[in-house]
């Protein structure tokens, strides 16, 4: 594929600024570049840490998106850190050594950033660098045992939980230290949605038995985000004879998703049954103490010191992912490169509320039509005077999630559900309280559909 980058981006370029305000265009795309393209991968040229991580956190899928307009056959977006006279010294070259310039790209500070074309990994997601805690130790501790019996222990083992909790780290990591221990031992990792493009490419173009006979070579197979193959019939079932063929051979697999497999809408039951028969693990939201320890790690590594006071505060305070820890720590650290001090606690406070996100608000419509599609009931039968036990339930797990994420009264709740009395609200919700003492099922069903509300 031939891509003229400097047109490519210029003309992103135009569609950005005029979709953002001139401020926000001048502050984090002043001195961005496309450095390479590679195997349909735009590698973004960025001056800092601060800009990429804000560029990637705000503005990424816009990005993505406009490129694909001009170039259908991007297929990602990664960001690195250039420094400005790397820029200088690379724009005083004749622009005829383009290619050159790719080929030694790994001159530019880009060592911490570059992902291996041949099995897609990461280098930055290793065990060293993955933080554990109450929330996530018992997904570490089958991750390591995984390492040590590939193949064999928790085959597949399967991560889910919500966005930004470390799910990919993780599974990268298994890949990054198999690859390791045995240079010659084959690792790729994909996404779902590269894998279905890829077998859709393949069944048109005629090359189903390549593409079989590539995926079915790999002695470690990791798939990202498995929840979009749902109402995908066909690579479902392609999914389904290659994880026969890698499990009888004893080979290593591990998926990621945003929710338990059996919880995931038009998703074939062998499918269900294959993913059940190694170790399906939770990662939950980091605990307090969790947050402390990610917080101090993630400083240590950027060089920045922050007081015991200043991180049980922002534990306190921000009780998200990691990204959302991660976001704030960077806002913390840009502040004090720009005032050259150390930053006390009042300051802190006001920045984190100038910064921090609005509480999640949803509508009673939004919360109802959700929980509707979970247990595969009409949305209408919910607001109507039926005592049938298939809409209760899911009636008052509505009522009690309103109440419990989202704070809504019990007046307000009943009258928006069909104008019932607020008694019968306060009773639906006493009696979900009751039975999740003792029923992990349920608790498992509200945390999924917590995951989807999110």
């Amino acid at each position: 594929m031939t891509i003229d980058s400097k047109q490519l981006w210029e003309n992103t370029l135009i569609d950005v600024e005029l979709n953002i305000s001139k401020a926000n265009f001048t502050t984090w795309f002043k001195n961005t570049h496309i450095v390479k393209e590679e195997d349909g991968i735009i590698y973004l040229g960025v001056p800092s840490q601060f800009v990429k991580d804000w560029i990637s956190k705000k503005y990424h899928k816009f990005i993505l998106k406009t490129l694909r307009g001009f170039a259908g056959e991007i297929r990602g977006l990664e960001y690195v850190i250039v420094k400005e006279q790397d820029v200088k010294k690379k724009a005083s070259t004749n622009s005829t050594r383009s290619q050159n310039t790719l080929r030694n790209v790994n001159e530019l500070p880009l060592e911490n950033f570059y992902i291996n074309k041949n099995d897609n990994l990461n280098p930055r997601y290793t065990f060293e660098s993955f933080v554990v805690g109450a929330f996530n130790e018992l997904a570490h501790a089958a991750a390591q045992a995984v390492v040590k019996k590939p193949g064999i222990a928790y085959n597949p083992l399967f991560l889910y939980g919500p966005t930004g909790l470390g799910k990919t780290h993780l599974a990268q990591a298994v890949g990054n230290y198999l690859k390791k221990l045995n240079s010659d031992k084959k690792v790729y990792y994909i996404t779902s949605e590269r894998f279905t493009v890829e077998y859709l490419n393949a069944v048109q173009d005629m090359r189903a038995n390549s593409f079989k006979e590539k995926y079915r070579s790999y002695d470690v197979l990791i798939m990202d985000d498995i929840q979009f193959f749902a109402k995908k019939e066909k690579t479902q079932e392609e999914l389904f004879h290659l994880f026969n063929a890698l499990y009888d051979d004893n080979k290593q697999i591990v998926f990621t998703s945003d929710q338990h497999p059996n919880f995931i809408s038009d998703l074939e039951n062998r499918l269900k049954s294959r993913f059940a028969a190694g170790m399906i693990v939770d990662i939950p939201t980091p605990d307090y103490d969790s947050r402390v320890a990610i917080l101090k790690a993630k400083a240590a590594h950027n060089n920045f010191q922050l007081s015991d006071e200043i991180i049980e505060y922002l534990a306190t305070t921000v009780q998200g992912n990691i990204r959302d820890l991660e976001g704030v720590l960077n806002i913390l650290i840009c502040q004090s490169q720009l005032k050259g001090v150390v930053l006390k606690l009042d300051e802190v406070e006001n920045l984190i509320k100038n910064s921090a996100k609005p509480k999640k608000t949803a509508s009673v419509k939004e919360v109802v039509q959700k929980v509707s599609e979970f247990y595969d009931v009409d949305e209408a039968n919910i607001y109507e005077k039926t005592r049938r036990k298939e809409i209760v339930r899911p009636r008052q797990l509505i009522m009690y999630i309103l109440r419990e994420d989202f704070n809504v009264s019990y007046p307000s709740i009943g009258q928006k559900l069909g104008g019932r009395d607020h008694t019968t609200v306060i009773h639906s919700c006493e009696k979900i309280k009751r039975e999740l003492k003792n029923d992990p099922t349920l608790e498992q069903e509200i945390n999924q559909i917590r995951t989807i509300l999110k």
